[in-house]
């Protein structure tokens, strides 16, 4: 598939709920989203561990949606043959706007800005590891493989020109404090390879992160608490943003079951429950940091972190399940009592 087909990929924008507009098309190209102000900076996340031999790393990455950018979280996929690597979306200035590139299956990995996403995708092609034969090898100095149950594997770190490396986790390129990045001559000479649009997986991952209020910067400003997940549909089970505060998750949560119970999505039973066990984890959380001196240790927030995860994916299960409730009719102003007649 050479050349990407336009129809399908402004369908997919519509499918997607997206307030696109599609400019010129280049060879190879894939989708265009133009959005006159820049995303916000890429967040820092622990990579989930690989969930199985074949699986390839895709890095999260700001969408745009009607509602503003929102947060596609990183996943693992299973690309659609063997051979093939993923060459992320990015965004770059277009001269009037900023324009979004959709990423694309190949040979190799092309041009993505110069954008640091990490775990291998430095800027500049990919570390995180490599096709032999008809398996795919893991590169543990980036990615996060299980070795004793993966096997094809091998350690390599690769140094990489540090002027095309992200170390401000600057989400785009060109325009006003950009990455200035430009296709190397092999990066240009991909760009007419072979391309594979994303595969269904993906483009389901996208709506669902779409679907997730939680993602949008106006909710989170800019600091998605749903960071990364392990494969596609799994978003309950998300990696949080690493900085992300005990407080930040806690209010987070609580606007998502307002969201739920105003929306019908979650009955009071359901908002009982789980209001109930946040108030728990919020007295756990003072009693660790009266005991440390107003600090949680290492261990305390990674159990504090445990617990909000299974608030969240109850959540989740809740706001898809069958149990709704009406939603709430507006309250009627009382009328002032009539004066008897005399």
């Amino acid at each position: 598939m050479k050349s990407m087909n336009l129809i399908r990929k402004f369908a997919l924008g519509a499918a997607l709920g997206l307030a696109v507009a599609v400019a010129p098309v280049a060879a190879n190209a894939g989708v265009f989203i133009s959005v006159g102000f820049a995303p916000p900076a890429l967040p820092v996340y622990t990579q989930p561990i690989c969930p199985g031999d074949g699986y390839l790393w895709n890095p999260g990455y700001w969408a745009y949606g009607p509602e503003g950018y929102y947060w596609v979280p990183g996943v693992w996929v299973q690309p659609p043959s063997v051979g093939v690597l993923w060459t992320p979306g990015y965004w770059g200035w277009g001269g009037s706007a900023f324009i979004f590139h959709e990423g694309y299956w190949g040979p190799h990995v092309g041009f993505y800005g110069g954008i640091s996403y990490g775990f291998g995708f430095g800027g500049v092609g990919f570390s995180g590891g490599e096709w032999r034969g008809g398996r795919f090898a893991y590169n543990t100095a980036y990615t996060n493989v299980n070795t004793t149950v993966i096997h094809n594997t091998y350690i390599n770190r690769t140094t990489i020109n540090n002027t095309t490396i992200n170390n401000s986790h600057t989400s785009f390129n060109g325009g006003n404090g950009g990455i200035s990045a430009r296709p190397t001559a092999q990066e240009a000479q991909f760009e007419h390879e072979n391309h594979v649009a994303p595969t269904s997986a993906q483009m389901s991952h996208v709506q669902a992160a779409h679907a997730e209020p939680g993602n949008f910067a106006k909710a989170n400003g800019g600091h998605p608490q749903m960071a990364a997940i392990q494969r596609p549909g799994a978003m309950n089970t998300a990696v949080p943003a690493r900085g992300a505060t005990v407080n930040q998750r806690a209010a987070n949560q609580q606007q998502r079951v307002g969201q739920g119970l105003q929306s019908g999505q979650m009955n009071a039973r359901e908002t009982r429950n789980v209001e109930g066990r946040e108030a728990s984890i919020n007295r756990q959380t003072a009693n660790d940091r009266a005991a440390n001196g107003g600090r949680l240790t290492p261990q305390e927030h990674q159990q504090v972190n445990q617990r909000q995860n299974n608030v969240s994916r109850s959540i989740n299960q809740d706001k898809h399940n069958a149990a709704t409730q009406p939603k709430a009719a507006p309250r009627q102003q009382a009328r002032p009592a009539e004066k008897p007649h005399r």
